[in-house]
């Protein structure tokens, strides 16, 4: 079986509980074709570069999948006629990664310096400026 990893993007009127229940349908039509999803990511509501069918916004899920070529055919068949679905993309890799991805690394990256700023606060530089003088 093949490497490949899929991105789409979902109208942004959709609930979270939808895109995760458009996911999971998906996830069935890789499993039915002999295959297995091994990372499903959720990147959340994003704002897009350009309108696409009238969207500024779009749900982004990403898969890892495992699977033959027939079944990641029969899936993006799926994902074509869905109106719910704006785009997708899917790419052959030679391995899979395990990590999570850059978006979600971006996202992570950003709430830990939210939280390291947080921990210090103005305190530590109001604390120096006053000991200097």
């Amino acid at each position: 079986m093949a490497f490949y990893e899929t991105v789409f993007i979902a109208r942004q009127e959709l609930s979270a509980a939808q895109v995760e229940a458009l996911a999971a349908t998906l996830t069935d039509i890789i499993t039915q074709g002999q295959g297995e999803v091994t990372k499903t990511e959720f990147c959340g509501l994003r704002t897009l570069a350009y309108s696409i069918k009238k969207n500024r916004k779009g749900h982004y899920v990403l898969f890892n999948i495992d699977a033959p070529t027939s079944a990641v055919k029969e899936m993006e068949r799926q994902i074509g006629l869905n109106e719910d679905i704006l785009r997708h993309l899917t790419i052959k890799l030679e391995k899979l990664d395990p990590e999570p991805s850059s978006l979600m690394q971006s996202k992570q990256s950003r709430e830990r310096r939210y939280e390291s700023f947080g921990r210090e606060g103005y305190g530590s530089f109001e604390l120096q400026a006053e000991g200097e003088s």
